[in-house]
């Protein structure tokens, strides 16, 4: 497929996006939320028009000066300290938490959700990889935890969910749906009344198939944020689709090729954390 600028097409709805915005530089555009922006906090969801260019590239497209960590990713529930992660081999994990100041937290996606999370208290942030292994292994708590082990407060954390597949081009199975309802479980919840959460919250929808159901996998993890103390007004839940945009995102499910797309986050932390102990 020849690629050309989606900011040139007829149809420039993608670019109307309520609190998102399309930053333009000198190499391509990325796109932001104005949630995280607007509290200082320097990042960026990239595109798959800046195939072959990595993290230690992207970088100097939102910020000066910073360091760079990504974590080796393998579908997993582990948040890494971001100094745990700052050269090759990189560690086994798919979360980063900063640390310090001037790091700069990256993860890499191609349909699956990614997460950037920044505390305007602290100025710490993490970023984290969601797809549905993740959601369901309750990588996003893992994280939340680690911030208010730094000194967050849940309900001022803020949350940008960007681009990844949607509901209506995701089918999974039973066993998908228990897994991300059973993550979704407090203590003596029922697991029908969970599942029946999911469908009000439109994470899950109807399948003609038999035994499939649509699922969103953007609208599951923020109901998951919700549920661990985040406020519904802190989180940024980005529309595009993956599959839908060809232009503008690379996606397995669709094209069956191993490219990725970053995003990164900025940590503003002055000085190395001092965890809180317990």
């Amino acid at each position: 497929m020849s690629l050309i600028d989606p900011f040139k097409r007829p149809d420039k709805d993608f670019n109307a996006l309520e609190g998102w915005t399309w930053v333009g530089c000198y190499g391509g555009y990325y796109l932001q939320a104005n949630l995280l922006s607007d509290q200082g906090f320097e990042h960026g969801f990239f595109t798959r028009l800046w195939q072959g260019r990595g993290p230690d590239e992207l970088a100097g497209y939102i910020s000066a000066g910073i360091s760079v960590h990504r974590p080796q990713q393998i579908h997993s529930s582990i948040v890494l300290e971001a100094s745990e992660a700052s050269s090759e081999p990189w560690p086994d994990g798919d979360g980063l938490v900063s640390d310090r100041g001037g790091q700069s937290l990256w993860v890499c996606g191609a349909d699956c959700t990614p997460v950037l999370i920044a505390d305007p208290a602290t100025g710490h942030a993490a970023a984290c990889h969601a797809g549905w292994r993740g959601v369901a292994a309750r990588i996003l708590p893992e994280a939340i935890q680690k911030l208010e082990a730094r000194g967050a407060s849940r309900n001022g954390l803020l949350a940008a969910l960007g681009p990844a597949v949607s509901g209506s081009n995701y089918q999974v199975g039973q066993e998908v749906v228990k897994a991300i309802g059973k993550s979704l479980q407090t203590q003596g919840s029922d697991q029908d009344l969970t599942l029946e959460r999911l469908k009000t919250c439109g994470a899950l929808r109807h399948d003609d198939e038999p035994g499939k159901y649509r699922l969103d996998i953007r609208s599951a993890a923020v109901e998951q944020l919700v549920g661990e103390g985040l406020e519904p007004a802190g989180i940024a839940h980005c529309p595009l689709c993956t599959i839908e945009e060809e232009h503008l995102f690379h996606s397995w499910r669709r094209d069956q090729v191993k490219a990725v797309q970053w995003s990164g986050i900025v940590g503003q932390a002055a000085t190395q954390s001092t965890q809180r102990p317990g």
